[in-house]
């Protein structure tokens, strides 16, 4: 498993695991712990960190995002996993600069599909092509020309 897929999916397990215990404890606690769990050795655990910070961050506009893309599943129905792991996406897609558009898409979709049920991965995919969609030329353009680790020949689906 790559490093970066490898630390999105310790992101997305410590969101599950803060949002199913009711945010009782420290996000970054429960995100040190899974490190150590599934990621000893991991080359740059700082990108998990940057993660989780930037959803907790971000968390009542990820929301209603989430809410306003997806007006037809009230927030609370939608299971948990998709639920961050749609939060972790779209943190990516709209808040973090580093990560190309269609490489976020993909990551959460392939979260989906390895964490998530049956529909998970068409649902991320849905929700967060519709997001793509609406935003600039320019930001669906951006991290292209300089990350070729990234192979973003994937079509998104909506």
């Amino acid at each position: 498993m790559a490093n970066r897929h490898l630390s999105r999916t310790i992101a997305m397990q410590s969101l599950y695991e803060w949002d199913f215990n009711e945010k009782q404890k420290p996000l970054a606690e429960i995100t040190e712990h899974n490190l150590k769990q599934f990621g000893p050795g991991l080359e740059d655990p700082a990108f998990i960190f940057e993660l989780v910070r930037g959803v907790e961050k971000n968390l009542p506009e990820l929301d209603r995002i989430i809410t306003q893309t997806a007006p037809e599943w009230p927030l609370d129905q939608i299971t948990i996993v998709d639920r961050n792991i749609l939060r972790l996406g779209i943190y990516e897609l709209l808040f973090a600069k580093e990560v190309p558009p269609k490489v976020a898409i993909n990551e959460a979709v392939e979260l989906g599909k390895a964490f998530g049920g049956e529909s998970s991965g068409k649902f991320v995919n849905g929700v967060l092509g519709t997001l793509y969609k609406n935003l600039p030329e320019t930001e669906k353009e951006k991290g292209q020309n300089n990350n070729n680790d990234h192979n973003d020949n994937k079509k998104i689906k909506t």
